[in-house]
């Protein structure tokens, strides 16, 4: 008999594959003298691996994204885009986009769909069909992705951050780790 599995959940929620990242749902830090907290997860698959975004809300209310993938973390915020975007099929690697006096350059364009989700999102969920993410970095560390899973496409900013200087409390720990 099997005792890795929780049977409550047997045919209502799938369990998500276990995964190298230290965030978990309760993860609390801060970025430039903001507090948040991790409430919920997706995690994206697409053929070449996977990547997590944690949905964290601040202590003033507002909520966020933080992008977790290959030791890269990325806060962002939707954000109502000040020009219109382009349809998916027109989006491509070294675009360039002009928004807030900064060039934002397409670094990725991804193919790629939910593999689990966890915790309070803050919208519903639909399934496995493919939607298209495109990043955009600028030379001094801006972040923006647009997302194409909705009609029209979402725009998130922000900017790419180094894990130390998120200041976390309650991560995931594994064996052999030390603080």
């Amino acid at each position: 008999m099997r005792t890795d599995v929780d049977w409550k959940k047997a045919g209502v929620e799938a369990e998500l594959p276990a995964d190298s990242s230290p965030i978990q749902i309760g993860t609390e830090g801060q970025y430039q003298n903001r507090s948040f907290v991790v409430v919920g997860r997706i995690l994206y698959e697409y053929e070449q691996g996977g990547w997590n975004e944690w949905h964290v809300v601040y202590n003033d209310g507002k909520s966020g994204w933080m992008s977790d993938a290959q030791l890269e973390y990325d806060l962002s915020f939707w954000t109502q885009p000040p020009t219109p975007l382009p349809p998916a099929q027109q989006i491509g690697r070294e675009g360039v986009f002009h928004w807030e006096n900064r060039d934002y350059l397409v670094t990725s364009v991804t193919r790629a769909h939910y593999k689990g989700v966890e915790g309070e999102l803050p919208f519903e969920y639909w399934g496995k069909r493919d939607m298209v993410f495109a990043d955009l970095r600028t030379t001094s560390g801006d972040f923006a992705t647009i997302d194409y899973s909705e009609d029209p496409p979402l725009l998130f900013m922000g900017r790419a951050v180094d894990f130390d200087d998120l200041h976390f409390k309650n991560l995931r720990t594994f064996e052999g780790w030390t603080s």
